[in-house]
């Protein structure tokens, strides 16, 4: 969290201290003039240029939310490039105006004084409210790039609460800061950190589909550097940069930096040089007196002159009223960008007919009320007729029952299809829907498409089993000799073959049990007489038993493994199971091998680990053809996951010995966990994306 918190940091800090100083000065102005009455004016100004700014990231905020996932993109490179260019303007102004303005504000000040109460509050609110809106903008710019990390409101709120202390220290005198350092300093700081943002904001809008150029790499470490690293989440965290950048991101970054940072380093020397002399004392228009009116005299008197009693109006009025506003105003601006939910369609779904009830929808995010109307279960299926494209569906609609189900429109044609749990499926004629946009849509997977990578997948199966029945048969023979030396040995290599083959664990019915059963669970632990498999061997070679105590349990692996040979050809392996056990292998592996859990003495989960990977990595080259035509991004980001844990798990193979998970340091233990987090996540989508459906 820290490291997205240091860029929020400084600029709440430096916009902080800035709005602090200005402030600063029109009080003390005030109480030179002698004219504390009107302090309150000031602090109205400040308050509205406060609630200003919040509505102002409100409405940046809730805007974005109700756009699509290109468009929310799209929206946050442009703001994210304004944001630049705003920042980069402060730099230089408060470079070339520290050092006069003191002098400037006063005189400002001194001709609202003459101008009346709403002058000074104007007054004070212009002065507050531009660095509001760039600290809002500049905010709200790098919690998007964050994410859902609370760091840059964690760090903006440190910034401010130091800025705050550091203007009343001056303003009473106990501190002394030259403040044309300070801004030199954080400018340069501040100069990196947009640099970064920069980019940022280019990739977005290469990401939304505003500028070409979203696969054209100039930098690509993601397979030779850890992502999860502290330094590579520090270097993201605080300057934007990325393990991989496009051309037109890193070419930005160089350019802007280059130049900006050069102009600024001149204009400083030159404002040094050019530094004015010091101003003479100015003079303060006092505050005026209140207007009088002539008041008759009696007939022996002279008319005497009296303050003219002004119409009081509760203190309360303004405050209120210059927070009302910009909050009153933001929630139209957010009520009127926000796609009006149109009143859901019912759309009926029965064996018969599909779709009665459909009529074009208005582009964006709609739902429609799915009622069956039929006598049989249902699935329904919102699709694009030409490619088949799902946009949502609702499983086992039953007869008689409503259901919601919610989509994002864009323009483009749509149809329904229902899907009867015994009939053929229907599909509703089509709707064509104006506007332009995108929807996220998900191209069906048919049993069909999954029937090559699954016939492939039994034959890597088969062969595995093969060569497997040949290693527990060393194995077994092995022990039978006596040589418990070569045993661990042939132990880890028959092992690692049956790991590899995690794909096809659901099959494998009661034999898992049999050849890899763990102790868990059973009443007398690695004592139990229903222990047995590779566990219970490991058990026993790295516990000191003896080749009498090991013979019954690996002739019964033995026997397993054979019994399973000849079985799995009849087995059902479900072609659903190949999507999802592309993300479910690794999930048990960093559940149990990268914490140790299953070391029943040989300290071999590391290796256990690496068969696993090998297993993945067998298992979506199957499914890569499926997976690049529905998700291109894909299949890189994954390949470059598994490039980087492998690598952590090479560093623990070391002179033919693993490193026992128990005794990897702190640092490898959590870059490993954390490789092999990102490379779930990264799988995650892969059972959704192929998930068989009957939309097609």
């Amino acid at each position: 969290m820290w490291d997205d918190a240091f860029p929020s940091f400084l600029i709440g800090l430096r916009e902080g201290l800035e709005a602090g100083l200005i402030v600063s000065i029109l009080v003390a102005t005030l109480v030179r003039a002698d004219a504390r009455s009107r302090l309150p004016q000031v602090w109205t100004g400040v308050l509205a240029a406060v609630a200003l700014a919040m509505s102002f990231g409100a409405v940046l905020t809730f805007t974005a939310a109700s756009l699509s996932a290109t468009a929310q993109e799209a929206f946050g490179g442009t703001l994210s490039v304004i944001a630049v260019a705003f920042v980069t303007a402060m730099v230089f102004w408060m470079r070339r105006s520290a050092r006069s303005l003191s002098g400037e504000i006063k005189e400002k000040v001194t001709g609202a004084l003459a101008m009346g109460a709403g002058m000074l509050v104007v007054t004070s609110f212009l002065a507050v409210g531009r660095e509001g809106l760039e600290t809002a903008l500049f905010l709200w710019t790098t919690a998007q790039a964050a994410g859902e990390s609370a760091g840059p409101l964690t760090g903006a709120g440190i910034g401010l609460v130091l800025a705050s202390g550091l203007c009343w220290g001056l303003y009473r005198r106990v501190l002394k800061i030259n403040l044309t350092r300070f801004f030199t300093a954080t400018g340069v700081v501040l100069i990196v950190i947009a640099a970064g943002v920069l980019g940022y904001g280019l990739r977005d809008l290469q990401e939304g589909g505003v500028l070409p150029g979203s696969t054209a790499y100039a930098v690509d470490l993601g397979g030779s550097i850890d992502a999860g690293a502290w330094y590579s989440t520090l270097v993201q965290g605080v300057f934007n940069l990325t393990p991989t950048m496009t051309w037109l991101q890193t070419a930005a970054y160089v350019v802007y930096l280059a130049v900006v940072m050069t102009l600024f380093v001149r204009g400083v020397r030159g404002v040094r040089a050019n530094a004015p002399k010091p101003a003479t004392p100015e003079r303060v228009t006092p505050e005026p007196a209140a207007p009088e009116r002539t008041v008759p005299a009696g007939p022996d008197q002279e008319p005497t002159r009296q303050p003219v009693a002004a119409r009081r109006r509760p203190a309360w009025v303004i405050p209120v009223a210059v927070v009302a506003v910009p909050v009153v105003v933001a929630g139209l601006v957010v009520a009127l960008a926000r796609p009006k939910p149109a009143g859901a369609q019912t759309v009926a779904v029965s064996e018969t007919e599909c779709g009665k009830g459909f009529v074009a929808p208005k582009p964006g995010r709609q739902t429609f009320q799915m009622h069956n109307t039929g006598s049989k279960t249902s699935e329904v299926y919102l699709i694009d007729p030409a490619s088949h494209a799902v946009y949502g569906e609702i499983e086992g609609l039953a007869p008689g029952t409503t259901r919601a189900l919610v989509a994002t429109v864009a323009g483009g044609t749509y149809a329904w299809r229902c899907v009867p749990s015994a009939g053929r499926a229907v599909t509703s004629r089509p709707v064509r829907v104006g506007g332009g946009g995108a929807a996220k849509a998900v191209v069906p997977v048919a049993e069909s498409d999954l029937a090559a990578p699954l016939k492939a997948y039994r034959q890597y199966v088969n062969q595995g089993l093969a060569t497997l029945g040949t290693q527990t048969g060393t194995l077994n023979d092995d022990i039978a000799r006596g040589d418990l030396d070569r045993a661990r040995a042939d132990w880890l290599t028959a092992h690692l073959t049956y790991s590899s083959l995690g794909a096809a664990y659901g099959t494998f019915a009661e034999y898992a049990q049999r050849i890899d059963g763990r102790a868990d669970g059973l009443a007398g632990g690695v004592q139990d007489k229903d222990f047995t498999g590779f566990h219970r061997i490991e058990y026993g070679l790295w516990h000191g038993e003896s080749a009498d105590q090991l013979t019954g349990p690996a002739r019964r692996l033995a026997d397993a493994v054979a019994g399973l040979r000849t079985a799995f050809p009849a087995q059902d392996f479900d072609p659903g199971d190949l999507p999802l056990r592309a993300h479910e292998i690794l999930e048990n592996t960093l559940q149990f091998e990268l914490t140790g859990d299953t070391d029943e003495g040989s300290g071999t989960n590391l290796a256990t680990a690496d068969a696993d990977l090998d297993g993945t990595r067998e298992l979506l080259t199957l499914l890569r053809p499926l997976l690049t035509s529905r998700s291109p991004k894909l299949p890189p980001t994954v390949d470059a996951d598994i490039a980087r844990v492998q690598q952590l798990l090479d560093a623990a193979h070391q002179d033919a010995r693993w490193t026992p998970v128990a005794q990897l340091d702190a640092t490898a233990r959590a870059r490993l966990d954390g490789a092999t987090g990102q490379l779930l996540e990264d799988l995650a989508p892969i059972p959704d994306l192929l998930e068989i459906r009957k939309a097609a």
